[in-house]
């Protein structure tokens, strides 16, 4: 049994390096099929991540022009602000110089009816003494505006004839 020893040995040692292949082989398989399954999700995650920075892209371009807007706006308003500004200011000083033409107007007003009640008393003061005057020397009172008015004659009204009814006439009488 000796001669047959070896071969059991030289068949059993390949027999074990025949189950060491195998098993290397499906780990190899198994590592293919793993990297596989790793290249797939890595290749879907590089397009969510293409996908992801074109959208981050487009996010920054609507950021962008957001905020381009914002700043326009803003300036807008503040113009705005300033216009309103200059509008109110504008508006006040009309209103005050209307007011002063008002308080003019209502000065010159006073100062005509103060004149006005002086002449008044002036005519009043010139006329009592031009009557004491005409009184002192006997003279005829002259014409003081008021007029005398003559009555005046109302024509006379024309009486109507009654005319007789003629005959075949009708009377509603």
């Amino acid at each position: 049994m000796a001669p047959s020893v070896p071969r059991t040995r030289v068949a059993a040692a390949l027999r074990i390096k025949q189950i060491t292949l195998d098993n290397q082989d499906r780990t190899i398989r198994r590592l293919r099929a793993q990297l596989a399954t790793e290249r797939r999700g890595l290749a879907t995650t590089k397009k969510e991540l293409e996908e992801t920075q074109v959208a981050l892209e487009s996010s920054h371009k609507v950021i962008a022009g957001l905020t381009e807007i914002g700043l326009s706006m803003s300036k807008k308003i503040e113009r705005m602000k300033v216009k309103k500004q200059q509008v109110r200011a504008n508006h006040v000083e009309c209103h005050q110089k209307f007011q002063a033409r008002i308080h003019e107007a209502e000065d010159s007003m006073q100062a005509q009816h103060l004149i006005i009640e002086a002449l008044v008393d002036e005519k009043d003061s010139l006329l009592q003494t031009i009557h004491g005057l005409q009184e002192a020397n006997n003279a005829p009172v002259p014409f003081d505006g008021d007029w005398e008015e003559e009555p005046e004659e109302e024509p006379e009204e024309e009486e109507i004839e009654d005319i007789p009814l003629g005959e075949g006439e009708i009377d509603d009488e």
